[in-house]
């Protein structure tokens, strides 16, 4: 039996998760798919959000301004790639400048520092390839850009080896409280029993939450699409820049990403159903909105269009509570934008506040918050490629060649926390895959490295779990 259950293996159980192994308990995060960070956080646009857009004295606002000053050290400490570009509310009528004016009245009130309304002109100078039609611009300097699946990665990983277990393949069917514990069912028939349930199951945490007995959680879905921009254009632009939000939300935005990529997206769709299609309405909609905002963008180098589901509440705010029905439940619920940014501050805000209600709390002595860096081989000098080499020589051999990926960093990822078990989370871990190609060329060679490190045929070998085999059979 474990001391606390974490249900659901996204950016927010990821970093409570590791925060839980800063103590003395036993804890086990319980995920449905086969890997980590498969939901709506590995469809982020990556944003650490300065917090000038919240509304003041909301959950959202407070974590918002936390989570931005906590990412530099948390990301550093765990070796996971930040950069603190800065973000852009570009303005186009005098109509859009006056709202420009209330966000950065809103931000003072949130805590945000260093906002400021700038002109037409040093806007260009700070983005030359903005719309010539732009008249002003919010400038938010404490923004920054973050890739969400490393982090979530990193923190279960970090937590990891630091003593926390994790389970994949686990759907929580239901929940039974006998006692001082809870059994937890999956859709499979396996049982798993914990004293402490945090609830972080994204779309599915509305569904968690009733099981508990608390119907009054109403989680729905978003769907976000995007397109992805090659490298070769990400220099096109350096700081985010969002339009002027409206009541739908902040809109399409158009950004680097940290791996130097271009991302433009996403558009706000309400659906019944965790729908994940690109469609050419939404693509239409991105492209339409991306040549308003910057002149002659970049998209004959797009390498691919991607979409995400994402939760929101009914209460527009997020839902980080205790369980009004059933005691030692903790939830965490309708965790939308700017969630990755309040990732950490959440997670601080959980263990030290709710969990230290339900149980004594002792520090764990041992706790090693640092992880070593996955920034890519590609990137380091050549004497210490050399020198990597020489100790294991499966770094000299390069398996995707749009990302100079090695074979070295691909064993790596498979026997690395939380191991990688297939294409796709090989991708999310190493940037295999995401590259002009797609995948083309490296797929087959990826394959072959699971198949041999986890002893299964290759038939075995899955893009993303049962039921994406990538072959049928042996044809010779």
């Amino acid at each position: 039996m474990f001391d606390v259950l974490v249900i659901g293996g996204g950016v927010i159980g990821g970093t409570i998760l590791r925060e839980l192994t800063k103590y003395k308990l036993s804890i086990c995060l319980l995920e449905k798919e086969n890997d980590v960070c498969m939901g709506q956080s590995k469809a982020n646009s990556g944003i650490v959000h300065a917090g000038f857009d919240a509304v003041p004295n909301t959950l959202k606002a407070k974590f918002n301004v936390i989570g931005n000053k906590m990412m530099k050290g948390y990301t550093k400490e765990l070796g996971v790639k930040y950069k603190n570009n800065g973000a852009l509310v570009v303005a186009f009528s005098q109509e859009e400048l006056a709202v420009l004016e209330k966000l950065k009245a809103r931000g003072k009130a949130n805590g945000v520092n260093g906002l400021e309304i700038i002109s037409a002109s040093k806007l260009k100078r700070l983005e030359p390839n903005v719309s010539n039609q732009a008249v002003g611009a919010l400038y938010a300097k404490t923004s920054g850009i973050v890739c969400p699946y490393e982090l979530t990665i990193a923190s279960i990983g970090n937590a990891m080896d630091n003593g926390a277990t994790l389970i994949t393949d686990f759907e929580v069917a239901d929940i039974v409280k006998r006692e001082n514990k809870f059994i937890v069912k999956s859709a499979f028939g396996k049982e798993i029993e914990g004293k402490i349930i945090i609830n972080c199951a994204g779309l599915g945490s509305g569904k968690i939450a009733s099981l508990v007995g608390d119907s009054d959680i109403e989680v729905k879905a978003r769907k976000g699409e995007y397109i992805l921009i090659d490298r070769e254009s990400g220099g096109f632009i350096s700081h985010t820049l969002f339009f002027v939000p409206t009541k739908a939300g902040k809109g399409i935005l158009a950004t680097q990403t940290v791996d130097s990529n271009l991302l433009f997206g996403p558009t706000a769709e309400e659906t019944e159903k965790e729908d994940i299609d690109t469609s050419a309405k939404g693509m239409s909609f991105v492209i339409e909105k991306v040549n308003t905002i910057l002149e002659k963008p970049p998209l004959f180098n797009t390498i691919t269009s991607f979409a995400g589901a994402r939760a929101f509440s009914n209460r527009n705010d997020f839902i980080i509570e205790e369980s009004k029905n059933t005691k030692g439940v903790i939830h965490c619920a309708g965790i939308e934008s700017p969630g990755l940014t309040s990732a950490p501050a959440i997670a601080k805000f959980v263990v030290e506040e709710l969990v230290s209600k339900q149980t004594e709390l002792v520090k764990n002595k041992k706790f090693n918050g640092k992880r070593e860096s996955e920034s890519c081989f590609k990137n380091l000098s050549i004497k210490k490629k050399n020198k990597i080499i020489k100790k294991d020589s499966s770094y000299g051999k390069i398996v995707c060649r749009c990302e100079q990926i090695t074979e070295g960093e691909i064993l790596h990822a498979i026997r690395t926390n939380p191991p990688a078990k297939n294409i796709d989370a090989i991708k999310r871990r190493t940037r295999s895959g995401m590259g002009r190609c797609q995948g083309g060329f490296c797929q087959p060679y990826i394959a072959d490295l699971i198949a041999k490190e986890q002893n299964i045929a290759l038939t075995e070998v899955t893009k993303k779990g049962k039921g994406s085999e990538i072959l049928l059979k042996v044809t010779k």
